[in-house]
């Protein structure tokens, strides 16, 4: 019998929430998924997990060749962003290491070869290793989307899915509050639940 804490490793058939399409910030944060029954789906899970999570989006090659680092700082930048739409769309301040890791991101991408340095030839230009390279472009790319997302018409419509326990975000169109069809059902039957309950 499964641990009811260990994370689930397929995607759990979600559909993309409201505002994924058009933001890959979005996306990026909604990859870590909370489920009912203490489960959880993290699609950046692994670095063969990352790299495919990134070639769906136009991000990376199929052969990117990623490793548990790449991974490893996909996963930091998502809960960096996490962290800003959380304080977007509960009006609180934002974490300032977060507003440095976006902004860090979105720099590290470099415009030219840089100057390198051996002992031993002297100077040259090089492009980072082609990893990295790819990487760092993909990092760029989704702390400026989330940078456009915060900053953009499309903030105030910003929200954390109205139905626990799941922790995605959306872009509320109307009165919906819910990242899927699954989350509003549940939200709706929990309410009639509780409406049975105390009427009795």
């Amino acid at each position: 019998m499964r641990n009811m804490k260990e994370p689930v490793t397929e995607q759990p058939g979600l559909t993309p929430a409201e505002g994924e399409e058009e933001h890959l910030s979005l996306a990026l944060a909604n990859s870590a998924i909370a489920l009912a029954g203490g489960h959880a789906v993290d699609l950046l899970g692994t670095p063969a997990q990352a790299n495919h999570w990134l070639t769906e989006r136009g991000l990376a090659p199929v052969d990117a060749g990623m490793r548990e680092m790449c991974a490893t700082q996909l996963r930091s930048l998502r809960e960096q962003i996490r962290s800003l739409f959380a304080s977007r769309a509960e009006g609180l301040p934002a974490l300032p290491a977060a507003v440095r890791a976006i902004n860090d991101a979105m720099t590290r991408v470099p415009t030219a070869p840089l100057l390198q340095w051996d002992d031993k030839t002297g100077p040259y230009r090089a492009t980072p290793h082609p990893t990295t390279a790819i990487l760092d472009h993909a990092l760029a790319t989704l702390a400026a989307d989330a940078s456009d997302l915060l900053t953009g018409p499309d903030a105030d419509r910003l929200t954390a899915c109205g139905s626990a326990p799941c922790n995605r975000y959306l872009l509320r169109y109307g009165r919906r509050h819910w990242c899927s069809t699954r989350c509003g059902d549940r939200a709706r039957a929990a309410r009639a639940y509780a409406r049975r309950t105390t009427s009795q």
